[in-house]
C-alpha cells in the first residue's frame, strides 16, 4: 500500500492516467444515466428515506470500529454499506441511488481518513457500480414482486443476485486497477482483491442487501432490522481481522510464528496418528543486508513483501508460508517425503532467481531488483526430527550448511545422531 499521505502528482503516471480519464469516463456516465432516468415519485422518496436513515444509524454506530479497522491498514477493507447501496440500486431509480450513494460516503469520509483524490474515485466507482446494477436490473424485469408465485420470485431473487454480483464486478475492476497501479511492486491476488475472508464478507454483505430490498418492497419498518444485523456483522469482521491479525506478519501477510507454529503442531500431531510424512523448507534469502544497504530499507521491505507472494503462488494451498523472522521464511509442507520436499525446494530457489522487483533506490526513484537468491533447508518428519522444534533446528542446521556450501542451493537435513553411550566404569578388582 502506499503512504496515505503521498499526494496525487507524486504517484506513478500509469496510476494519474487511468485515475483521471476512468473518472471522466464515469462522471460522463453517472451524467447520461442521471439525464435519462425518471423522476423519482412518492414512493421512491419514502424508500430513499428509510435506506438513508438505515445507513446513517449503521455508519454512526459503527463509527469507531471502522475506525480501529482501517488504523489496521494493510488489506482490502470490506465496509458492509452493500447493505444499503445494493437495495437502492435495485428498488430506486437512478438519482436517487446516486443521492444514497453520495450521503453514505460522505459520511464515510469522516472515518476513511484518505488522500482527497483517493475517497473521490472511490465515491465514483461505487455510484458507477450502483448505476450499472441498476440497469441490469432493470433490463431483467419486470419486476412485479406483489403478484409473484414461488417460481417467479425464485427468479427476481436470483436476478438481484445478478444485480449484486455487477455492482461487486465494477468495483473489483474499477478499484482493484487503481490499487494495482498505485504500488506495483506491492500488487497482489490479496492486496487487490483482499483475502478469501474478505470476498466471503463481501458476498454476505450483498446478499443481506437482497434482503434489505425486498424487506423495502414487502416490509418497510422491518428495515430497521438490517440495521441491527450490520452493527452484529460490523462487530463480528472486526474480531475476524483481529484474529487474523493476531497470526499474521503485517509486513509480508503472511503466517507469523504464532499462526504457522500453530498450523505446523496441528500437522505434525495429524501426521503422527496417521504415520504421514510432513517436510518443512527454511528459506533464507541470501545477502539480505546488501540490499538494504544498496537500496534502502524500504526496497528491502518491497523484497520481503514480492517473495512472500512468490511463496504463496509456487506452494500447494494445502502448505502453510510463515515468516520466521528477518529474511527467512518457513514453509510447511503436509504429506511430502524427502523427495517431493526436494523437488519443492529446488522450485522455490529457481523462483527466487527469477524474481524482479520493481522498487525505489535510497532516493526515491523507481529501480529493478533482480537475481537474488535463496539457501534452503530441508528437514522431514519422522527421518529428521520428531516435533516441531528439533525439524526446526535441522532446517536450520541445512541452510548454514548450503550457504557456507556457496549459497544459492537446497540442502537436506542429516539424520539426528544418537546420543553418544556414556563411557563404561573401570571395574575394580579386589585382592
Amino acid at each position: 500500500m502506499m503512504p496515505r499521505n503521498w499526494a496525487l502528482w507524486r504517484r506513478p503516471k500509469r496510476f494519474i492516467v487511468f485515475l483521471l480519464v476512468s473518472e471522466l469516463i464515469a462522471v460522463a456516465w453517472l451524467a447520461i444515466a442521471f439525464v435519462n432516468a425518471s423522476a423519482p415519485s412518492g414512493l421512491d422518496w419514502l424508500r430513499f428515506a428509510i435506506l438513508t436513515a438505515g445507513a446513517t444509524a449503521h455508519i454512526q454506530l459503527t463509527r469507531r470500529q471502522e475506525e480501529r479497522r482501517r488504523n489496521a491498514g494493510g488489506r482490502v477493507l470490506i465496509d458492509l454499506t452493500a447493505v444499503w447501496i445494493v437495495p437502492a440500486a435495485i428498488i430506486l431509480p437512478v438519482p436517487l441511488t446516486i443521492l444514497v450513494v453520495g450521503l453514505v460516503r460522505v459520511q464515510r469520509w469522516f472515518v476513511a481518513r484518505r488522500p482527497a483524490h483517493n475517497f473521490v474515485y472511490s465515491t465514483v466507482a461505487h455510484m458507477l457500480a450502483a448505476t450499472l446494477a441498476h440497469q441490469v436490473f432493470v433490463a431483467l424485469g419486470p419486476h412485479a414482486w406483489g403478484a409473484l408465485g414461488i417460481g417467479g420470485s425464485l427468479v427476481d431473487f436470483a436476478w438481484m443476485l445478478v444485480a449484486g454480483l455487477v455492482y461487486e464486478g465494477v468495483q473489483i475492476v474499477y478499484i482493484g486497477t487503481v490499487i494495482a497501479l498505485a504500488a506495483p511492486q506491492n500488487a497482489n491476488a490479496r492486496t487487490v482483491l483482499g483475502s478469501p475472508a474478505d470476498n466471503v464478507l463481501e458476498a454476505i454483505t450483498i446478499g443481506l442487501g437482497a434482503v434489505t430490498a425486498i424487506l423495502l418492497v414487502i416490509m418497510p419498518p422491518a428495515v430497521a432490522i438490517m440495521a441491527v444485523v450490520t452493527v452484529v456483522f460490523n462487530r463480528l469482521a472486526e474480531i475476524e481481522q483481529l484474529q487474523a491479525d493476531v497470526r499474521t506478519d503485517p509486513k509480508t501477510q503472511v503466517a507469523n510464528m504464532r499462526g504457522w507454529t500453530e498450523s505446523a503442531e496441528r500437522a505434525l500431531s495429524r501426521a503422527a496418528k496417521a504415520a504421514d510424512p510432513v517436510a518443512i523448507l527454511m528459506i533464507d534469502l541470501d545477502h539480505f543486508k546488501w540490499i538494504n544497504d544498496t537500496f534502502g530499507h524500504p526496497a528491502g521491505d518491497d523484497v520481503l513483501r514480492n517473495l512472500a507472494q512468490l511463496l504463496d503462488e509456487v506452494t500447494r494451498p494445502s502448505d502453510v508460508v510463515g515468516r520466521f523472522g528477518g529474511e527467512e521464511f518457513l514453509v510447511l509442507l503436509p504429506g511430502t517425503d524427502q523427495a517431493a520436499a526436494t523437488v519443492a525446494g529446488e522450485r522455490i530457489r529457481a523462483a527466487v532467481a527469477a524474481l524482479r522487483i520493481r522498487t525505489t533506490n535510497k532516493r526515491g526513484e523507481w529501480t529493478l531488483v533482480s537475481e537474488r537468491t535463496a539457501s534452503i533447508g530441508v528437514a522431514v518428519f519422522p527421518e529428521h526430527g520428531d516435533s516441531l522444534p528439533s525439524l526446526m533446528q535441522a532446517a536450520d542446521a541445512a541452510v548454514y550448511e548450503a550457504k557456507e556450501s556457496g549459497r544459492n542451493q537446497v540442502r537436506i537435513a542429516r539424520p539426528p545422531q544418537p546420543p553418544a553411550s556414556p563411557p563404561r566404569e573401570a571395574r575394580h578388582v579386589s585382592h
